[in-house]
């Protein structure tokens, strides 16, 4: 069976602002931009690699969540604990530097894990975990 992934989730606070992260910090290729309804879903993804994407969504547009709800999703948003993502480069110092100037939130620095992958870690401006793995 030759299985991949195409496309993951991750919620957005403000798709504005989310979008010059991924596109201009990050450096991926936007894909899509949709809206509807005053929300938007935009999809990006690596540039060289067209079949691998997020969709970055608000996260308050699926139906069927209580006002309950969408107060734990915000809180746990704010807390950073909804959603992450773990991304790979083969220059983890430049791809830090990189973030790093770009205002991104540093929540660790490079470094090697007792568990045998060196790594760093970043919030999105929604709140979303990023580590960054070292490709050996």
């Amino acid at each position: 069976m030759d299985i991949t992934i195409h496309g993951s989730f991750l919620p957005h606070t403000d798709p504005d602002v989310s979008l010059v992260f991924y596109r201009d910090t990050l450096g991926f290729e936007v894909r899509n931009d949709v809206g509807y309804g005053g929300m938007r879903w935009i999809t990006v993804g690596p540039a060289g690699q067209p079949g691998t994407s997020i969709v970055l969504y608000p996260p308050f547009a699926t139906p069927g969540v209580t006002d309950d709800e969408r107060r734990t999703i915000a809180e746990m948003m704010a807390k950073g604990s909804f959603g992450f993502i773990i991304l790979a480069t083969a220059d983890l110092d430049a791809a830090f530097e990189r973030l790093q100037a770009g205002g991104a939130e540093v929540v660790q620095e490079p470094i090697e894990q007792p568990y045998g992958v060196r790594d760093c870690a970043f919030r999105d401006p929604a709140g979303n975990l990023i580590r960054i793995q070292e490709l050996r």
